[in-house]
């Protein structure tokens, strides 16, 4: 029972994977395939992780493979939201399908900062002796 168990995960993983890897390849832009790495393959890599744990059913071994997991998910939403930001801000192209950009108004291009256009003249106002480079 737990080998059929275990071939479900592996097999379901995969096919995440798969469909994570054709993202890749066929969407658009730089922000839709960071979603489709992100959710996909995250998803695919987990269920295959606890396969593994299925699998040898060691604590050494379970123990690590929830690392894994609980790694991929605080990590991988973060780095694709680092990426896609990077990716905007050095001026990557949206797919002209696009329906709303919600940072253009709030970005400006020249000094690269991106505002919430609740700020007040105190709070938006830079502090004298400090940058916005820090060592």
């Amino acid at each position: 029972m737990i080998e059929l168990l275990e071939n479900i995960l592996i097999l379901t993983g995969s096919a995440f994977m798969l469909v994570a890897a054709l993202g890749v390849l066929r969407l658009p832009d730089l922000l839709t395939r960071m979603h489709a790495t992100t959710k996909a393959a995250t998803l695919g890599a987990s269920l295959i992780m606890l396969a593994v744990a299925l699998h040898f059913a060691v604590e050494a071994v379970v123990a690590r493979a929830f690392g894994v997991i609980l790694f991929l998910l605080l990590t991988a939403p973060v780095a694709a939201h680092v990426i896609g930001r990077a990716g905007y801000f050095v001026g990557t192209r949206l797919w002209s399908g696009t329906v709303k950009d919600e940072l253009r108004p709030n970005y400006d291009s020249v000094t690269h900062r991106l505002s919430s256009h609740r700020e007040t003249d105190a709070n938006a106002a830079p502090v004298p002796g400090e940058s916005d480079e820090t060592g």
